[in-house]
């Protein structure tokens, strides 16, 4: 690795950054690495996306028998 990139992180953040670094057993770098690698793989569109649309059924739940207010 011959780059280096500085970021300031709120210590919320920090500490769940650290706290993943121990349960992992990975170095903190390593970490956020991974991470950034992960969320820019994914691109713009959550991983639910893939499911939208293959959901079978009535649009309301309402409108089926036993699931009415009235």
């Amino acid at each position: 690795m011959s780059n280096t990139l500085t970021v300031r992180l709120p210590e919320e953040l920090l500490e769940r950054l650290r706290e993943e670094s121990r349960r992992t057993g990975l170095p903190v770098g390593r970490v956020v690495r991974q991470s950034l690698e992960s969320t820019l793989a994914e691109g713009s569109e959550p991983a639910w996306m893939k499911y939208a649309g293959t959901i079978t059924g009535p649009k309301n739940l309402s409108s089926r028998k036993g699931y009415s207010r009235s």
